[in-house]
């Protein structure tokens, strides 16, 4: 599953946005240099598995909402009480539904994918 550096950059970026954190605040939460965040942002450097995690962590959010952000739905960003950090707003049922469809699918093939990681590394 290859989601692309600048797509991920870039999803990374809105979310930043929409929680209205710098990237000064979020280099020092991943104890990296400003520049050096910025370059995951632009997608000139890769975002492991677990710089992810990291990134979610700081941004209040989980992993798959970061990798299934779409910047064209409307989202209100904010804590709630589930403690995920993100609401989505304005949404049909449909579009809920088949929101949560694509979130099972992606964590499966995560799954699935994390399975074949551990038989080539022979955990």
């Amino acid at each position: 599953m290859d989601i692309g550096h600048i797509q991920i950059g870039q999803k990374i970026k809105k979310l930043r946005e929409l929680k209205n954190l710098t990237q000064d605040f979020m280099a020092a939460q991943l104890e990296m240099s400003q520049s050096a965040y910025s370059k995951i942002e632009t997608g000139e450097s890769d975002v492991t598995f677990k710089k992810l995690e990291l990134i979610a962590s700081a941004l209040d959010v989980k992993p798959e909402d970061i990798v299934t952000f779409n910047e064209r739905m409307v989202f209100n960003v904010q804590h709630n009480q589930t403690g995920n950090g993100l609401v989505i707003n304005h949404m049909t049922d449909e579009m809920k539904k088949l929101y949560e469809e694509l979130i099972t699918q992606l964590r499966e093939e995560n799954a699935h994918l994390k399975s074949i990681l551990d038989k080539v590394l022979g955990k």
